[in-house]
């Protein structure tokens, strides 16, 4: 559909007559008359042609045309009217630099396997705002809630160990998450925390921060990510040991509980894929229609028109003076 935005700019299209009739009026009683030059002469010298007034008025309208800014809008695109709002809070303390993950028969550290699960799920959100907190030492909010998908993947993929410290502040980042959350309404907020450790650092208790979210009307799932099992070996030969001794399962288990979440063990990327089942089940929160018209501008074609005419009548104006004034020579 054709489309102008500035419509009023039309008014501008009769100016140069009134300019030009003022101009006029002006200049009627005067003769002008030049030291040196005979009026033959003159005489001589005036015979070029008039300049074509169609040319000119030619490219003013090519002008406004432009000015008034043209527009083609393409049909309206319906944006997702249904999602909901996730949160996610991903552990970079430096115990999640164990290799105890396999993925495709690699073995692969902790962070390597949430970035490969979750960029997953992060691509199958679609309709959903998403945001991302990072959190060790203390929580920091690296994507706000958008649905810019690919940029919170990419937040995700750009984080590294030992980032944001050395410890785990699981209480911090829920409490980050919970003030995130308050900023939006109409909002199905929903946590979801990954560590593989227990809570020691920051400056708020998981179970207070819980309680609050609770409140706030926040779902956490938690997810405890590392293997129960590692095979290494030593000077006595091979050993088995538990890598995932630090993660404390009962309190993410009671942070879970506190909100009406669930907790997943994550020893593996075939469990940590269990989010995407249970998240599908939320009821997704109605919002308002959004729709997009995709647009393409116009004014450059009326724009250029009026460039080439101005060139034309240049060109013309010179070689109509040369002509006159080899004329005027004889």
């Amino acid at each position: 559909m054709f489309s102008i935005t500035w419509p009023w700019l039309l008014l501008l299209l009769p100016l140069p007559f009134f300019i030009k009739s003022k101009q006029v009026s002006k200049n009627t009683g005067g003769h002008l008359q030049l030291p040196g030059i005979s009026e033959a002469q003159i005489s001589v010298s005036s015979t070029p042609k008039k300049p074509n007034r169609k040319a000119y008025w030619f490219m003013w309208l090519c002008l406004i045309c432009a000015l008034i800014r043209p527009q083609w809008l393409g049909e309206p695109i319906e944006l997702p009217s249904e999602g909901r709002d996730v949160m996610l809070a991903v552990d970079l303390s430096g115990s999640m630099q164990i290799e105890d993950m396999v993925i495709n028969g690699k073995t692969v550290d902790r962070l390597t396997l949430i970035k490969h699960v979750i960029g997953d799920f992060i691509e199958r959100r679609n309709g959903d705002r998403l945001g991302l907190i990072l959190f060790a030492d203390h929580a920091y909010l690296q994507a706000p809630l958008t649905q810019d998908r690919r940029s919170v993947a990419q937040f995700l993929a750009d984080s590294e160990i030992g980032l944001v410290g050395k410890q785990t502040a699981i209480g911090e980042s829920i409490a980050l998450a919970v003030r995130r959350f308050d900023m939006v309404n109409d909002s199905n907020r929903v946590l979801i925390l990954l560590t593989d450790g227990s809570n020691n650092a920051g400056n708020i208790e998981p179970e207070v921060a819980a309680r609050i979210a609770a409140k706030r009307n926040v779902t956490i799932y938690t997810v405890g990510v590392g293997a129960e099992v590692l095979e290494r070996r030593s000077i006595f030969g091979t050993e088995r040991v538990n890598p995932s001794l630090d993660l404390d399962e009962e309190q993410l288990q009671n942070l879970a509980d506190m909100t009406n979440g669930h907790y997943f063990r994550a020893r593996n990327s075939e469990e940590l894929a269990q989010i995407y089942q249970k998240i599908d089940e939320l009821e997704p929160v109605s919002r308002d229609q959004l729709t997009y018209r995709p647009k393409s501008e116009l004014f450059y074609w009326p724009l250029l028109f009026a460039i080439l005419m101005s060139v034309i009548i240049s060109i013309r104006s010179q070689f109509s003076f040369s002509k006159i004034s080899s004329r005027g020579g004889k």
